[in-house]
């Protein structure tokens, strides 16, 4: 491959999905495309890139730009971010949306994992949603892997990789070497392909945006047009969920970070609605300190947080990972199996008043060791 074809292979990517392909990721070309081109009967790569000059090779071209944009994923990735959602988003949500849809986007779902783990962590507090009712939308650039995460079907490797045993046990099914996510959890979501370059308005709404590890892929013009574009789909209250190595400085003043919370945001419009009440606070306006943390927001998660006496990969009681046959059973609290630190939520309204979720008192479950 000449330079002048892997320059052209650069400014494709980057024209159609928004990736930038560094000088130094020349290796990946070989590995990733050279089935697609024996796959068309082509014999190197050149004459791929020469194919995917001709403007009706769409199918082929859709192809490499799936090719080169999939990348792994796996159950509870990185964990922190789902910690924030069941001790902070879920409890608040849930407090000031009683009985209402509240909506979730993954915006880069790849095969499924992480609107699953969403999903399952929904379902671990069933009983403290205070009637709320949620929907999770995973997009994609790639058709292939939104097909696989549909089915929810997941290696023995897969599942072993960040998903607690007990939850394994309680939300799969085995099926030989593989494991099936069950009906109950998989119908919590819907699939879309969708381009982040696109236009989000169809989406719709959002009350909540993890759009994690994907904006390291783009550059910095295309990351701060998605986080713009994205704020534009989310209430006043809304939380937007970055990786571990993606930030909102530099990119948009949409966003502030929630303090102490790695990764989480709330809108700008929030953090702004927040300072009068501060002041209010200051003059001895009566509102408590937890109340301002911006217009209607409730301030959540502020109990203490108990940590959990097992860790999340242990065994429970005593049963090895996949390739079980000893039945076990599906209680979070079952003997060995790891158990869940919680965190008390407390929301205030704007009137000053506090407001918990339906069973006042009772804690959701996270992930903490």
């Amino acid at each position: 491959m000449t330079p002048q074809e892997y320059a052209y292979l650069q400014s494709f990517l980057k024209q159609k999905s928004g990736l930038v392909l560094s000088n130094d990721k020349q290796y990946l070309i070989e590995s990733r495309l050279m089935p697609i081109a024996r796959k068309a009967g082509l014999q190197t790569i050149s004459d791929l890139i020469a194919k995917l000059k001709t403007p009706s090779e769409k199918g082929l071209q859709n192809q490499v730009v799936e090719a080169m944009t999939t990348n792994e994923s796996f159950f509870f990735r990185d964990k922190t971010p789902f910690d924030h959602f069941t001790e902070t988003i879920l409890p608040h949500m849930t407090a000031n949306r009683p009985g209402k849809k509240i909506r979730i986007w993954c915006a880069a779902a790849s095969t499924g994992q992480e609107p699953y783990s969403l999903a399952m962590c929904i379902k671990e507090n069933a009983s403290k949603l205070n009637g709320a009712r949620f929907e999770i939308i995973g997009t994609d650039l790639s058709n292939e892997v939104l097909e696989k995460a549909k089915v929810g079907y997941y290696s023995q490797f897969e599942v072993q990789r960040g998903l607690p045993v007990q939850f394994l046990l309680k939300y799969f099914t085995q099926h030989g070497e593989m494991w099936q996510v069950n009906p109950d959890i998989r119908s919590m979501v819907t699939y879309k392909p969708y381009n982040l370059l696109d236009s989000f308005t169809a989406l719709g709404q959002f009350d909540v945006v993890f759009c994690r590890n994907v904006l390291i892929y783009f550059d910095q013009t295309t990351k701060s047009d998605i986080m713009n574009r994205i704020s534009k789909q989310m209430p006043d209250d809304g939380y937007l969920v970055l990786g571990a190595a993606e930030t909102v400085v530099g990119l948009s003043n949409e966003f502030k970070s929630v303090p102490g919370k790695r990764g989480l945001y709330s809108t700008a419009r929030a953090a702004a609605a927040a300072k009068p009440a501060l002041n209010a606070v200051a003059a001895g306006g009566g509102m408590r300190p937890s109340a301002a943390v911006g217009g209607t927001r409730a301030a959540v998660g502020t109990g203490a947080t108990r940590p959990g006496a097992a860790s999340a990969g242990s065994a429970a009681g005593g049963l090895s990972r996949p390739g079980i046959t000893k039945p076990a059973t599906s209680g979070l609290g079952s003997s060995g199996a790891s158990r869940l630190g919680t965190s008390r939520p407390g929301s205030t309204g704007s009137s000053g008043s506090t407001t918990r979720p339906s069973g006042a008192g009772s804690r959701f479950t996270s992930l903490k060791k």
